[in-house]
């Protein structure tokens, strides 16, 4: 049984984030596609928005960044073949991810706001624990979640402002079910 050398760790690091970067990626693309989100949902333009909302070209790119964050995070953990809390931590890390995946049909698919707030609170501590327990393993892994980490926290302040701006929000624009009639 052989030790790898530092070069072969690497390239193996390599090949998961390979895999690992544009699979978080296409995640996250199909999640925002499920529905229209920021300034091409209608909904979401009539909303009153707070003013420390940033301009709608950054979320795509804050997301995309965070994204390729995630993914070498979770490449860091899957390389790491040898932790008994390799299991644990990529289990966290998927319900952390399916439950981030959620919050955007939740939110401008079906207009819960409130409901999206939860949420958001809910992936921030999943999220946290995540870091937490890749923190035990990889310590890089970890540093690689707090950006994630405190745009959780400004996009959760930004929902719980929209929520208090907007506590009818879900009733603004009619269902897509709704029969719309012109006379």
């Amino acid at each position: 049984m052989e030790i790898a050398s530092k070069g072969q760790l690497r390239l193996a690091f390599l090949r998961w984030a390979i895999v690992t970067v544009p699979f978080i990626l296409l995640l996250g693309f199909a999640s925002g596609r499920l529905f229209p989100s920021g300034e091409a949902n209608l909904w979401y333009q009539m909303l009153q928005k707070p003013a420390e909302t940033p301009p709608g070209w950054v979320f795509p790119v804050a997301w995309t960044a965070l994204y390729v964050l995630l993914g070498l995070a979770l490449a860091m953990i899957i390389n790491a073949r040898g932790s008994r809390l390799r299991g644990p931590a990529l289990a966290l890390f998927g319900v952390q991810m399916a439950a981030n995946l959620a919050w955007s049909p939740l939110f401008f698919g079906f207009h819960q706001v409130s409901a999206a707030l939860l949420l958001i609170g809910a992936i921030f501590v999943l999220a946290l624990a995540t870091a937490i327990l890749f923190g035990r393993i990889r310590k890089g892994a970890a540093w690689l979640m707090v950006p994630y980490l405190a745009w959780l926290g400004f996009a959760g302040v930004l929902n719980y402002k929209i929520d208090q701006l907007n506590p009818n929000a879900e009733t603004l624009v009619p269902g897509q079910s709704a029969p719309q009639m012109s006379i």
